[in-house]
């Protein structure tokens, strides 16, 4: 089109008025069938110009954005682009590339529908290149949801396989009360049939009532093994976003610290700079740091008895430390105490279902925070040693993002194609 426009542009003066009515008709023409397919794209397309002001805008980037006003509105086109996006992230990127002259980078966004579902959009930013020269900035908004609906799904089948142990664990569990009720039963039993073919009375009502008390004892225990296993192997229903997680961190941290403060127990944080926003559920990242921190405040006191409130912070020497680090494309947080630590029988099984070295434990507090990071496509691991402490480290991917594009440079020598 651009050719054949160039070469009717030098013989114009030669056309005439039929010629030039008909020229004009197949250039209308095909002005139409290029807006039908730039608005019939699925992808969303903005064009922005060199001070990143409105030129187009197709339906679906429409769709994807939030905007605060109307693209067509006439005020919008005397604002640049971030300015009439309702959404600060995706904002603060557009401005970012604009401010540090950015092109060929992209990254990844979570928004929430008007129905309250979950919606990942890739934006990329692109250079508009013109006869060799940058005019402007093309801005592409894909809609990744089901790309990363089937990863999620893909990893749940893979965390299903170990139910089959997990299965065989608690039907091991239910053999011994199901036992215990029969023996009960039988005794029960037996007693009443002598009873009966004797004097005809029946046992003492003491008799009866310790049975039927071991009995019930019984029916609560595999009534919270069930309940228990329930929990174990229900599926995680994520809702994963893209969140900064040290600021999550931050929040968690002032949730349990005044617990720790009462001890006298120190925490301390070391977050790293530009935390990369990470795929989590805030719910479910919460309750895992939660529970690791009960069972810092557990060792640390089992460890330091004398951490009490009549104690000062200086003469207590309990310690969490929480540390994150950006490691190998990895966003790692450390979770560490000095507590009581654990012996290496014991670490071995830390992450397994109803293990627990608790008199009250349910053995399932690590069991679910080892399912959600497994959810989260990460990591945790664990090292620790008897009366000198333990460390938790949790390895969570951070999203592909700055991508690489294709490079165009123009005979000028302008590099149009670098990110910065």
């Amino acid at each position: 089109m651009q050719t054949f426009s160039k070469r009717v542009s030098q013989k114009i003066d030669k056309l005439s008025p039929a010629q030039i009515q008909a020229l004009v008709k197949d250039l209308t023409e095909g002005s139409e069938l290029f807006s039908s397919i730039f608005q019939s794209l699925s992808v969303g397309l903005i064009i922005v110009d060199k001070d990143w002001l409105l030129v187009e805008i197709n339906k679906a980037a429409e769709r994807y954005i939030p905007f605060s006003m109307h693209p067509d509105d006439l005020r919008a086109e005397e604002k640049k682009i971030w300015e009439i996006i309702d959404d600060r992230d995706i904002a603060a990127f557009l401005e970012n590339c604009c401010t540090n002259d950015k092109t060929n980078v992209s990254d990844e966004y979570t928004l929430t529908t008007s129905g309250g579902s979950i919606r990942f959009v890739d934006i990329s930013v692109m250079p508009l290149v013109r006869n060799q020269e940058l005019v402007g900035s093309i801005v592409t908004i894909d809609d990744v949801t089901e790309k990363r609906n089937q990863e999620i799904l893909l990893h749940r089948m893979e965390t299903l396989a170990g139910l089959t142990n997990l299965a065989a664990g608690v039907a091991h569990e239910i053999k011994n009360p199901l036992g215990a009720i029969s023996i009960h039963i039988q005794l029960m039993q037996k007693a009443i049939r002598k009873k009966r073919q004797g004097d005809g009375l029946l046992p003492d009502p003491k008799f009866a009532e310790n049975y039927l008390e071991i009995v019930n004892q019984e029916i609560d225990r595999l009534n919270k093994i069930v309940v228990n296993f329930l929990m174990a192997v229900r599926p995680i229903s994520a809702q994963l976003e893209l969140v900064q997680p040290n600021a999550l961190l931050e929040q968690f941290v002032s949730f349990f610290r005044p617990e720790f403060n009462e001890k006298h127990i120190a925490v301390v944080t070391k977050f790293c700079p530009d935390s990369p926003r990470l795929l989590l559920d805030q719910k479910l990242f919460r309750e895992v740091i939660v529970n690791l921190a009960q069972n810092a405040l557990a060792a640390i006191t089992e460890r330091f008895p004398d951490c009490s409130e009549e104690k000062a912070f200086s003469s207590c020497s309990g310690r969490l430390t929480i540390a994150t680090e950006i490691k190998d494309e990895n966003y790692i947080l450390h979770f560490a105490d000095n507590g009581s630590g654990m012996s290496e029988e014991t670490v071995s099984h830390i992450f397994e279902p109803y293990f627990t070295t608790k008199a009250n434990g349910t053995g399932l507090g690590l069991a679910m925070a080892y399912k959600i990071i497994k959810e989260f496509s990460g990591d945790i691991s664990v090292q620790s040693e008897k009366n000198a402490g333990t460390e938790f480290v949790i390895t969570l991917p951070i999203p592909q993002k700055d991508r690489r594009l294709l490079t165009y440079k123009g005979t000028s020598g302008v590099d149009s194609g670098v990110s910065k």
